[in-house]
Order: C-alpha cells, then sequence, then structure tokens
C-alpha cells in the first residue's frame, strides 16, 4: 500500500464518517503535505471500485464516502447541515416489501434514508 492510499484510509476510519472527497483531502494534506487532490480522488474511486467504501449520495450536495462498506446500515440524514450517521434499526427491510410492491422485480439491496433535523440544526 503506497503512502497516500495508507493516508487516505487513516482518514476514513472512525465510526460515522461521511466525508466529501474535499474534506478527505484536506485532512489528507495536513497528514501528508504532497498529496494531490487527484490522488485523493482516484483513491476514493478505486476503494469504492473495490467494494472498501460507499459512495453515499443522499441529497444534491456532494457525494461522501463511507467506510462502513462491510456492515449493512443506513442513513440518518439532518436535512439542514447535511450530517450522516448510520444507523442498525432491527428488522429486515426488504421483508417490509409486500410481493405486490416489488413489480416482479428480485430485489438484492436495500437504501433507506431517515430525514430530520440534528439535535444542533433543531435546538437553533
Amino acid at each position: 500500500m503506497t503512502a497516500q492510499r495508507r493516508v487516505v484510509a487513516e482518514v476514513l476510519d472512525g465510526e460515522h464518517v461521511h466525508l466529501t472527497a474535499d474534506e478527505v483531502h484536506a485532512r489528507a494534506v495536513a497528514k501528508l503535505p504532497e498529496i494531490s487532490r487527484a490522488t485523493v480522488y482516484n483513491t476514493l474511486g478505486e476503494l469504492v471500485s473495490l467494494g472498501e467504501v460507499l459512495e453515499v449520495a443522499t441529497d444534491k450536495r456532494a457525494k461522501r464516502y463511507d467506510p462502513n462498506a462491510h456492515h449493512p446500515h443506513h442513513h440518518l440524514v439532518c436535512a439542514q447541515c447535511g450530517s450522516i450517521r448510520d444507523v442498525h434499526p432491527s428488522g429486515n427491510p426488504l421483508a417490509d416489501l409486500p410481493d405486490s410492491e416489488r413489480f416482479g422485480f428480485t430485489v438484492s439491496d436495500v437504501e433507506v434514508t431517515y430525514r430530520g433535523l440534528c439535535p444542533t440544526c433543531a435546538s437553533a
């Protein structure tokens, strides 16, 4: 693993991490000043292609990158500031979709996004 890839992986490490490519770049530069924006973008693309990182688009804002690619989860998104949290509700969302609403589709995956206001925005 190159130093650049290692730095990008370190930046994405942690719970509830959903950074934009520019945020990844800014944090990576703090650790490795010579890393270029193109290298960060290319590395994120490779990590998405390898299934190591999820690309998350919850609205018309910039795509975000989620390192929680190996554990099924949904997202809770603040409609005001755009912050994202991973959530793990109980139950099976596939089971909630009746056969009559599948229109013959073989459903293999479900993406659920809960929207609301985070505590900071709700108190403002």
